[in-house]
C-alpha cells in the first residue's frame, strides 16, 4: 500500500501532478488548490489514499494528513465516491468544509460537482460527529422538516393571494404549523418565522 510519496513534480496533467520518485513517475490526483502550490521542478510531499478496482489503480495525494483523511470520511459516506470526494474538497479549504458538515450546511456541500442535496444530507447525517468540530445544535433539522399539504388552509389562503402553490408550501415549512391560519399567513407575509 503507497501511504506516502515524495519527491520532484515533473509534470501536470489536467487534475494529475506526476511525482518522480527514484525514477518512478507516479501520476497523483489532486486539488486544485494544491495543484497550484505545487511547482513543476520543485520537490513536494503528498500523502496518499489509493482507490484499487478492476481496471484501474488510482492514487489521490494531499499535503497534509488531515485532508487525506477527511477524503477518507467521505468516500465511506454511501453514495460518495474519490470523484465526489475531490469536488467536496474542491470547494473551500478543509476547515470550510469541515465546519459545514458540522454545521449541517447541505447548500454549501451541493455546490460541489456532482453532489445532489440527498448525498449531501447522507454526507451530513454519516460525518457530523466525526469531523473535529463544533456540532450545530440545528444541523440534521433537514430530517424532521414537515411536509405542508396542497390542501393546508395556510396554503390555500397564500395561494389566494398569489403566491404559487409551490412556493406557499415552501414558505410555511419554516412556519410553526401549530399557530392559528391568520399567525402563519401573517408571518410568510412579514418574511418571519
Amino acid at each position: 500500500m503507497i501511504v506516502r510519496l515524495e519527491g520532484k513534480v515533473i509534470e501536470h496533467d489536467g487534475n494529475m501532478v506526476v511525482i518522480d520518485c527514484s525514477g518512478v513517475g507516479y501520476g497523483v490526483v489532486v486539488c486544485p488548490d494544491e495543484q497550484m502550490l505545487m511547482k513543476t521542478g520543485e520537490l513536494t510531499t503528498l500523502y496518499i489514499s489509493e482507490n484499487i478496482k478492476e481496471d484501474s489503480h488510482d492514487l489521490y495525494g494531499f499535503r497534509t494528513i488531515s485532508r487525506r483523511e477527511l477524503y477518507r470520511q467521505l468516500i465511506s459516506v454511501n453514495g460518495v465516491g474519490p470523484k465526489a470526494a475531490m469536488a467536496i474538497l474542491a470547494i473551500a479549504n478543509e476547515q470550510s468544509v469541515r465546519k459545514a458538515i458540522a454545521e449541517g450546511d447541505t447548500a454549501f456541500i451541493s455546490r460541489a460537482v456532482g453532489v445532489g442535496k440527498k448525498v449531501a444530507e447522507r454526507i451530513v447525517v454519516d460525518l457530523k460527529n466525526k469531523v473535529g468540530m463544533l456540532v450545530s445544535d440545528n444541523a440534521t433539522d433537514f430530517l424532521y422538516g414537515t411536509e405542508v399539504s396542497d390542501g393546508d388552509d395556510a396554503v390555500q389562503a397564500l395561494v389566494a393571494l398569489g403566491y404559487s402553490l409551490s412556493d406557499a408550501k415552501q414558505a410555511l415549512k419554516e412556519i410553526d404549523s401549530n399557530l392559528d391560519l391568520e399567525s402563519r399567513v401573517s408571518l410568510v407575509l412579514k418574511g418571519g418565522r
